[in-house]
């Protein structure tokens, strides 16, 4: 029976508005098209449709699925279409400057857009009750991935790869082609 990997297995790190602005907007986006259904009809909403469906996606894009994702075997850090895996020992340093930066033995430094990010400082050292303020959550966040590459063994050493998010690309080529029929029916009626 398979041993199970518990909680620490596997930590994926991203921007906390991400999620919030994606649901937000796809809300707004159900009741743009909700609406036109009830205005126009059906058949003018599918024609609507795929250019409200265009800003989701861009929005998707852009705030929601930059991310890190590390495990004892290394990383993957995603920035908006680009995919980048890793394994840990293939990363020479670990940095936070305004985001999280791998620097990784092929000589190139990876910026991930969706993982920890250093925030502004607070003011003050210590709280007024005499206790000092905990470290910011990005600090913590660097401690934890630092802490799993320097524990890795000797068997996370898989190759660099960089891939494209193919789902994302389909979906976008989807909303492509359906705007296209959608400017060519509303020009021939």
């Amino acid at each position: 029976m398979p041993k199970d990997p518990g909680p620490e297995a596997a930590r994926t790190f991203r921007a906390a508005s991400g999620p919030v602005f994606l649901v937000l907007c796809a809300l707004f986006a159900v009741f743009l098209l909700g609406d036109a259904v009830l205005r126009a009809g059906w058949g003018q909403m599918l024609l609507l449709a795929p250019w409200v469906l265009l800003a989701l996606w861009v929005v998707y894009e852009v705030a929601f699925i930059s991310s890190v994702r590390v495990d004892d075997a290394g990383g993957t850090v995603q920035n908006m279409l680009r995919r980048t895996t890793f394994g840990w020992r293939r990363v020479r340093d670990i940095d936070l400057r305004w985001q999280l930066v791998f620097s990784l033995d092929d000589g190139t430094d990876i910026t991930c857009y969706g993982g920890p990010a250093r925030a502004r400082q607070r003011r003050g050292g210590v709280r007024q009750d005499g206790e000092e303020r905990k470290a910011p959550t990005s600090l913590r966040d660097l401690t934890d991935i630092r802490d799993r590459w320097e524990a890795a063994d000797l068997a996370a050493d898989a190759p660099i790869r960089r891939t494209w998010d193919v789902p994302a690309l389909g979906a976008l080529g989807l909303i492509v082609v359906w705007a296209v029929v959608a400017i060519l029916i509303a020009n021939a009626g």
